[in-house]
């Protein structure tokens, strides 16, 4: 395990970008369309690396995240879509990161590294995949084993509503309220044993089902 050598705020350009997206069509969205409430935004740190997990309903997820957080959240991105002319810069420059998923979960750890050394927040769902409820019942381990081997500090954030929004058989966002809770930062593991990474897992898992039980 090593200390990472970090840049502490993403490039210039992807900040424009983000910021120019936020306030033009995402916060818009967010706070009317969708009534947004944000909780405990003070609690993200506007700079310096950092892992922002969460739970996950929603296709939408990640633009809600990174409006309510107030800085651009980096995500992983399946490989093909960074051999799109144009569509590569645009999401790269928003901060997507590519994974080749034939190559499993050592190349995403890598992707994810290389991110948080640029100066990133990167944004991972706790679960792995979208659920129905929102809820978290089954933590991957993944966001546990990438803040040992980064030493950067892990955020939970619950997002509430996002699994109302795209029904089934629907093919228009429907005006759901939606509310997102920031929990407090959690200190990076201090090793990547099994045992280490299992707890601090759950507890970003229970902290996370926990924000998402207060409702709106």
């Amino acid at each position: 395990m090593t200390q990472l050598v970090k840049q502490n705020r993403e490039p210039f350009s992807s900040l424009f970008l983000y910021r120019l997206l936020k306030w033009s069509v995402v916060s818009p969205l967010l706070h009317t369309y969708f009534r947004g409430k944000v909780y405990n935004a003070e609690n993200v740190p506007n700079q310096d690396p950092l892992i922002i997990v969460s739970n996950h309903a929603s296709y939408l997820d990640p633009l809600v995240i990174a409006c309510a957080v107030g800085r651009p959240v980096a995500y992983m991105a399946k490989e093909e879509l960074f051999r799109v002319p144009l569509l590569k810069q645009g999401i790269q420059l928003y901060g997507a990161y590519p994974v080749n998923r034939s190559k499993g979960d050592r190349q995403a750890i890598k992707s994810a590294i290389a991110a948080l050394e640029k100066g990133w927040a990167i944004g991972i769902f706790l679960e792995g995949t979208r659920t129905s409820t929102a809820k978290i019942t089954d933590p991957k381990l993944g966001a546990a084993l990438i803040a040992s081997l980064s030493q950067v500090p892990l955020l939970p954030v619950s997002i509430w509503g996002t699994e109302n929004i795209l029904k089934k058989g629907s093919s228009f966002p429907r005006m759901a309220p939606l509310t997102i809770r920031v929990g407090e930062i959690i200190p990076p593991p201090k090793s990547n044993k099994r045992e280490e990474l299992l707890k601090i897992t759950q507890h970003c898992a229970d902290i996370i089902n926990t924000l998402h039980e207060l409702g709106r």
